[in-house]
């Protein structure tokens, strides 16, 4: 079976290049609607000017929920549909080719295994979410202790984390005299590169000692910053494919317009002409990636939390809320830019501007819900060190403390309505009792080391997160904002 493609509408932009022959060079894992927006899109563009042929990916399903991308995947060879939603209404749309095989890997875990150890596969890439890297907040150690990473690294076990995957698959090329392939990492993770060498590392370690040392030294980990806002699929969008463009298709993506990627330049057995499709290769990944973290990724959650008490449900509802917008900017400007180094190549202001207006587009209908989810696994990794050079230097503080609170109220589960919030987290169970348990304990939900480190031993920043923890009580999230400007 294929893409169905109908009386295609005459804007789709069909793949020119023959499929059939691409070879698979590339294995990525976790294959969601970012990849499919940003690094799948980047091989596609190659392949439209004629190259990368041995460059091809299959996408790698680990965890149960991918069964879904299996089979809309399988029943439609790969390709899918690409939506670019630009803020005036206008619509960009391609099928994408470059997805040449997925493998759903509780299917058959020697099929998976089989192909990363191929001496064809060069590269790995990684979207596994920030939760998925398994490290503690504070100390950044892996975690040995988790059930399925013990289970993971017995003698002879069949793997199921990407853990158990990506080193069996070295494992097996060391032993076969084949250089090891390179590990991309395209997280939302601070110093992805290095934290992928770290938790690999220390996995295979658990197996074997020397081949811990081995895939630290020998194995290439390039950093990388990305960068795409790219919602989740509605069945709005699936309507909007068909009766627009012409398209069945089971599970297209939607994106914005704007497209980054920053990518050091380490792969010691090739890659995509990657600076062909708009990818800019550098030696040093860090000013761009701490650039994005913190004034995108960290606004996000500035916008998030304040937006859903307010009684928004989209990012750009939020930010045409000029007490919102006013907000966010000013934490970009006196909170997050002053930890920031010069970024070669990349004016600040503009970017921040850039940043309000991608924020504002209502094309892309970005959900609150989607930015709100998972604050465990961001907040630790994106806001915490920033609060903590601030304070190291004197700075402001109190709008972080503000978004903390924030996420502390959001965490109670029960709107300013009294309706029930779903508090999608991998820690909800212990995060909601401590929320609702803050009326009575201020800082209960501070006193989390795992999560906030040190920070309720600071005094200016917990003062700063009573006062908006308070308030919030009091007066609402929208009354909060407006005070804290």
């Amino acid at each position: 079976m294929t893409l169905d493609l109908g009386a295609t509408a005459p804007e789709l932009d069909l793949p020119p290049y023959d499929r059939s022959g691409i070879e698979v060079g590339i294995v990525h894992l976790g294959v969601g609607g970012f990849h499919r927006a940003h690094q799948a899109l980047a091989v596609d563009e190659l392949l439209r000017r004629g190259g990368a042929r041995e460059w091809g990916i299959c996408g790698v399903g680990l965890l149960p929920g991918d069964a879904a991308m299996r089979d809309a995947l399988r029943a439609q060879d790969g390709l899918y549909t690409l939506v670019t939603k630009h803020a005036d209404g206008r619509l960009d749309a391609r099928v994408v080719g470059s997805l040449v095989e997925y493998l759903f890997a509780p299917d058959d875990p020697e099929v998976v295994l089989e192909r990363l150890a191929d001496p064809a596969t060069r590269i790995v890439s990684l979207t596994i979410t920030e939760g998925g890297y398994n490290f503690d907040q504070v100390t950044g150690e892996f975690d040995a202790t988790a059930p399925d990473v013990v289970a993971d690294a017995r003698p002879g076990a069949t793997p199921t984390t990407v853990f158990g995957y990506v080193v069996e698959a070295l494992a097996r090329r060391r032993s076969r005299g084949l250089p090891p392939f390179t590990v991309m990492s395209c997280d939302n993770v601070q110093g992805n590169g290095e934290r992928a060498r770290t938790v690999f590392s220390a996995f295979a370690a658990l197996r074997d000692p020397e081949l811990g040392r081995w895939v630290h030294d020998a194995v290439a980990f390039p950093g990388s910053m990305v960068d795409r806002i790219t919602p989740v699929t509605t069945d709005d969008d699936r309507r909007l494919v068909r009766d627009r463009l012409g398209v069945a298709d089971r599970w297209p993506v939607v994106a914005e317009p704007y497209f980054q990627w920053v990518l050091e330049d380490r792969f010691p057995l090739g890659r995509p002409a990657f600076e062909h499709a708009g990818v800019q290769l550098v030696e040093d990944v860090e000013p761009y990636e701490l650039m994005k973290l913190r004034l995108l990724n960290v606004s996000h959650q500035a916008i998030a939390y304040f937006g859903w008490l307010s009684g928004y449900r989209y990012a750009h509802e939020a930010m045409a809320d000029p007490v919102v917008a006013s907000f966010v900017r000013a934490f970009m400007d006196h909170e997050a830019t002053p930890t920031l180094r010069p970024v070669p190549g990349v004016d600040l202001e503009t970017y921040k501007a850039t940043l309000v207006e991608r924020f504002a587009n209502p094309a892309v209908r970005d959900t609150l819900a989607r930015l709100c989810a998972e604050s465990s696994d961001r907040i630790p990794k994106w806001l915490v060190p920033m609060v903590h050079e601030q304070l190291r230097a004197g700075g402001d503080v109190f709008r972080s403390a503000a978004v903390v609170a924030s996420w502390a109220r959001y965490a109670e589960g029960v709107d300013e309505q009294g309706r029930p919030i779903e508090v999608v987290d991998r820690l909800a169970d212990e995060l909601v009792p401590l929320a609702r348990s803050q009326r009575d304990d201020p800082v209960a939900f501070l006193r989390n080391p795992a999560l906030f480190g040190s920070l309720v031993d600071e005094p200016r920043f917990v003062e700063a997160y009573l006062d908006a923890l308070g308030s919030l009580h009091r007066a609402g999230a929208h009354a909060t904002l407006a005070a804290l400007l």
